[in-house]
């Protein structure tokens, strides 16, 4: 048989869907026209729901499941994947040919091997970013929000663009065997709404230490994927006034005495010098990191924003980062430090009518 592509396989799979449940899903059980069961892992429990019947593609599809406690969703594909822990599309696509008694795809002609590598979503783009961010879940009772929390941020309204995963890969490197680790997923987005990376946050399930402040005993515990340039983790829907800053915990520090301003996190020194600004912006704090390349990304966002005719305001830490400040001096100090930096009507703005 000539090589499948995803979209073939995931329609065969889903015309024996039954039988793929009751193999890769076996903890659940069928109820009407859904398979239910806990959830893509297999865990016992009804809240994720698979439908058996319906048409090969579009709205109602057969094969096509979500998990109404997670918003996690997919297709047979992402089922094969998860319950049996696979990282690489090849093995996820070698399995679902196994379980369908397809022969294995023939050797291909050695000048289209590097054509056909390519699997629906390459690794690091933003396909992959919205899949990732797709299959994790609130962060509401996770260890996302104890991590949070232990950071000292516990405003944490508007933040539907974190999520939780409790089993994301991380691969230290090439020639190393991937982990899983759970890990706080930030959705990059663009102006517009539309997603086009994902940063992750591997976290240390054991917890909170002054050493890693909560983040996973590994070489990086922060990586980033997908179309980065000019985007953000967005906290709030920007209008006339907007803060800028680089790291997701730093911006929810500030945001914690300043919780109606909508933020962004730009997640490096380099992307905060670049982000792309509102049209209807007026007015951009500019979260500063006490560090020569925030120092850096400071200057060139702020030479941006006066040629864009956009007043440019520098709130700095009194440590290294707003979160340094929040956790160490306390809320207090910070929102004091806060208040004389801004302009005073975003005081009685953002700060008096939020107290």
């Amino acid at each position: 048989m000539a090589r499948d592509n995803a979209s073939e396989l995931a329609r065969r799979l889903a015309r024996d869907a039954e039988a793929v449940c009751r193999h890769y899903l076996s903890n659940g059980r069928r109820q009407g026209r859904y398979w239910m069961v806990g959830d893509v892992r297999n865990t016992p429990g009804r809240s994720m729901f698979v439908r058996l019947s319906g048409p090969e593609s579009g709205p109602g599809a057969a094969g096509h499941w979500t998990d109404a406690a997670s918003a996690e969703y997919g297709d047979l594909l992402d089922v094969i994947r998860e319950s049996c822990g696979f990282v690489d599309f090849r093995d996820v696509a070698n399995e679902a040919r196994r379980f369908l008694s397809l022969p294995r795809p023939e050797p291909e002609p050695k000048q289209n091997r590097l054509r056909s590598r390519k699997s629906p979503a390459p690794l690091g783009s933003p396909e992959a970013a919205r899949r990732l961010f797709g299959m994790s879940q609130s962060i509401v009772g996770t260890l996302v929000e104890t991590y949070l929390r232990n950071r000292g941020i516990t405003v944490l309204h508007e933040t539907g663009s974190l999520r939780f995963h409790p089993r994301c890969y991380y691969r230290p490197d090439d020639h190393s065997p991937t982990e899983t680790w759970p890990a706080m997923i930030a959705a990059v987005t663009d102006l517009s709404g539309h997603l086009t990376g994902a940063h992750r946050t591997w976290l240390d399930p054991g917890g909170f230490s002054e050493t890693t402040l909560g983040k996973a005993r590994i070489d990086t515990p922060k990586r980033a994927m997908g179309d980065l340039l000019g985007h953000a983790v967005r906290f709030g829907v920007a209008g006339e006034v907007m803060a800028a800053g680089e790291g997701i915990e730093t911006m929810l520090s500030l945001r914690s005495v300043l919780p109606p301003m909508p933020m962004v996190a730009a997640l490096s020194a380099a992307h905060l010098s670049a982000i792309l600004l509102p049209d209807t912006l007026r007015r951009l704090y500019i979260a500063r990191d006490d560090d020569p390349a925030g120092d850096g990304a400071m200057a060139t966002l702020i030479d941006r924003a006066q040629e864009a005719g956009i007043e440019a305001i520098v709130i700095s830490p009194r440590l290294g980062d707003f979160n340094e400040d929040l956790r160490l001096l306390g809320f207090d100090a910070l929102r004091a430090a806060s208040r004389v930096q801004i302009a005073a009507q975003d005081v009685a703005r953002f700060m008096e009518l939020a107290a």
